[in-house]
């Protein structure tokens, strides 16, 4: 397995974990169905992910993730853990943690198109961090959770399974 392939199983498991963890705030007739529609995209996108690569993209390197990626995520986690520790104990809005994550989550796109030479992470990056952005401010506002959970968790979920799939496309030979 590639990195391409790695990057794409990470990228569709935490589309779910933002779907699936965000889902419950919606009534039950939204969530139940946004659920289910998450499990298949993911499941699709497994499948789709075991397709052999195209001959450029199978190029990636094999090897492991690398020290920037490291890096990269080390910053991600301890941005989360602070920023959630300001939210809930000096802010005391619970309801901007989840904008916060995919905020965060967004921003740590920017260092790892940076570290792997990749340009097109920044859009996913910037989509993912302006989604946090607006549930923070959401929450600053006193939005209810559903809305907030829509803009700064399913959104960003559907973000990375696009991503993911528009990766693992085809181009067409020419």
């Amino acid at each position: 397995m590639n990195r391409d392939r790695a990057g794409r199983i990470i990228g569709s498991s935490f589309g779910l974990v933002f779907i699936q963890a965000n889902a419950g705030a919606l009534p039950t007739a939204v969530a139940i169905p946004l659920r289910v529609l998450a499990v298949a995209a993911f499941l699709l996108l497994g499948l789709f992910n075991r397709r052999p690569a195209a001959p450029e993209t199978d190029t990636a390197p094999r090897a492991g993730f690398g020290r920037r990626y490291w890096f990269v995520v080390a910053a991600e986690v301890l941005a989360i853990a602070v920023g959630l520790m300001v939210i809930n104990k000096v802010l005391h809005t619970p309801t901007a943690t989840v904008g916060w994550i995919a905020f965060v989550v967004g921003v740590h796109f920017f260092g790892l198109a940076t570290a792997w030479r990749r340009p097109a992470l920044r859009i996913l990056g910037g989509s993912m961090a302006a989604c946090g952005a607006i549930g923070m401010a959401l929450a600053a506002f006193g939005a209810p959770t559903a809305v907030i959970s829509a803009v700064a968790g399913i959104a960003p979920g559907v973000l990375l399974f696009g991503s993911v799939w528009w990766s693992g496309r085809r181009q067409p030979q020419l």
